[in-house]
């Protein structure tokens, strides 16, 4: 800025001017700030809704993950047994409630990642655990992979079910240490003692079966699931 000096009629005043351009204005710096604080501003606002965006994209899998598959199907004597499934697809697992006819839930849990069925009846102080094997994977892959994206509810024919029969003898001896256990495993049996159980062709006739869930798949496949206790 160059200093100059204008001349009045009485004494010499001091003014302000420039190299030649127009006279700077205090007023012309203002447009600038008000650009920049407008730039932040909407520079903000995107943050946030780029944020809020990723929060949703995260979310919003785990919620369609998880969907509940209700089968109805008549027993051998006509009675109709009600249960649900809820497929859990992101971690690999398949939960069945079965309702008895007191209206009494027994829960079983597939865990297919690491290849573990968990029984917890609901009128024992036990849960009840084993390896999954081949047909067992093959039961839950309807749920798991197929019909889970088609319907959630099915109803089976009472003519058309293949039934089977498992027996798994308790193993009262070995019982399971919770700590070493996934956290869906802990979560379904933490106030219980968790025991093996062995597959086997039958009880025999010293051996009583004390009890047995049914659990029926959408592939028209019903498994009676029968456990007895065996010597310790």
């Amino acid at each position: 800025m160059v200093r100059c000096w204008k001349r009045s009629e009485n004494s010499l005043e001091e003014a302000q001017c420039t190299d030649g351009g127009p006279a700077a204005s205090p007023q012309s710096h203002f447009p600038h700030k008000a650009f920049w604080v407008s730039l932040s501003v909407s520079l903000l606002l995107v943050v946030i809704a780029l944020g809020l965006t990723g929060h949703l994209g995260l979310s919003r899998p785990r919620a369609q993950s998880l969907q509940i598959v209700r089968i109805t199907v008549p027993d051998q004597t006509g009675v109709v047994i009600n249960q649900s499934a809820v497929v859990d697809q992101q971690n690999d697992l398949v939960t069945f409630s079965v309702t008895s006819q007191a209206n009494q839930t027994s829960t079983v849990l597939f865990d297919i990642k690491h290849g573990l069925i968990c029984y917890k009846p609901v009128d024992q102080d036990s849960c009840f655990l084993r390896k999954m094997e081949q047909s067992d994977y093959d039961n839950v892959h309807s749920l798991l992979h197929e019909s889970t994206h088609k319907q959630s509810q099915f109803q089976l024919s009472g003519n058309e079910t293949r039934r089977q029969t498992e027996f798994l003898g308790v193993l009262a001896a070995s019982q399971v240490d919770v700590s070493t256990l996934e956290e869906p495993l802990k979560a379904l049996c933490q106030d219980r003692s968790i025991h093996w159980t062995r597959r086997a062709k039958g009880p025999g006739k010293q051996r009583l079966v004390y009890f047995c869930i049914d659990i029926c798949f959408p592939s028209n496949i019903c498994v009676s699931v029968c456990f007895y206790y065996l010597p310790e």
